[in-house]
């Protein structure tokens, strides 16, 4: 993915999750809607990584 942009699937790994879990969050307002890029596919930065993180961790 483009320099400092992680695409969902990325995330998703890293954070030990589905992309469908990511999916849910955000359609629930657990953790902010993703940008999106020219094709329509979300894109996270680091800092949204960061708060998901944090996210994960009060939850589980």
């Amino acid at each position: 993915m483009l320099e400092g942009r992680l695409s969902i699937t990325e995330v998703a790994e890293q954070l030990g999750v589905t992309t469908k879990t990511i999916t849910r969050w955000e359609k629930s307002g657990k953790v902010k809607p993703a940008k999106r890029d020219w094709r329509g596919w979300r894109v996270y930065s680091s800092e949204d990584l960061q708060e998901m993180k944090s996210f994960v961790e009060t939850v589980y």
